[in-house]
């Protein structure tokens, strides 16, 4: 933190926006903070917090075992795949035997999407055949053969048909059957433990009412949502919001 500045990371996709549309319009107290929004995709964020750079953000389940001891994570805007999570989309149906001979798209080897991924194909990520690319090309990289599965995660839930592409595996589905109903963990956010607790405390309460704020004005956060809800009009990206945040903080979408 400097001059009262925080640094929050966040992935540019519609719920984060969601989330976050109280701070980015100054629209809620904020107990004399700032905050500067860096908006990066999940893999860059989790690589970034191995390193300590930012004071708030977002992370996968998956790597916050690798920066807990720089990190506290905060009690509002976790990630659960309750029933739905991150899938594996391909031009053609294939079955786990066959994806697991394929070359698989990922978005980032410290995702919790990769980490479920790996665990349904009971394979560690020395025995795939694995591209790494930004979540928002996985489609693109899939439809032209230079990967044959794709691990999508955020909108791409719900747009994967528009490109073409059949769910193989839903990764939240297999997890709720293999897991008596349990939700799967997949990200949350954190701050930094450098940070002092009477601060980090005030700090989490802003961030909390930020999100209830937008649940609160569903309407016009979904509006602020929309430009990062790719191709998605403002039905759809209103269904995802209400897939994705319930009152207790984001259920899920983030991997």
């Amino acid at each position: 933190m400097k001059d009262g500045i925080l640094t929050l990371g966040h992935s540019p996709d519609p719920d984060d926006a969601f989330m976050f549309y109280a701070l980015a319009k100054e629209l809620i107290p904020t107990q004399g903070f700032r905050f500067e929004h860096i908006l990066q995709d999940i893999q860059t964020l989790n690589e970034r917090a191995t390193r300590g750079e930012l004071d708030i953000t977002a992370v996968s389940i998956h790597a916050y075992a690798h920066v807990c001891d720089q990190y506290a994570l905060l009690p509002s805007g976790a990630s659960m795949g309750d029933g739905y999570g991150p899938m594996l989309v391909s031009r053609h149906p294939r079955s786990r035997e066959d994806i697991a001979r394929s070359r698989i798209a990922v978005p980032g080897t410290m995702t919790s999407a990769f980490l479920a991924l790996q665990l349904w194909l009971g394979k560690p990520a020395t025995e795939l055949d694995l591209v790494v690319v930004p979540f928002d090309r996985i489609f693109e990289v899939v439809k032209e053969g230079r990967a044959e599965v794709g691990l999508i995660i955020h909108e791409g839930q719900l747009t994967y048909g528009d490109e073409g592409l059949v769910v193989c595996e839903d990764l939240g589905v297999w997890w709720g059957r293999a897991n008596e109903g349990l939700p799967l963990p997949l990200g949350g956010n954190v701050i930094h433990k450098r940070i002092n607790p009477v601060d980090r405390r005030m700090i989490s309460a802003v961030l909390t009412a930020s999100i209830q704020y937008s649940l609160d004005h569903r309407s016009e956060a979904v509006r602020h949502a929309l430009p990062f809800a790719r191709n998605m009009g403002l039905a759809l990206a209103d269904r995802f919001v209400g897939m994705y945040v319930a009152s207790s903080g984001k259920r899920t979408s983030r991997a």
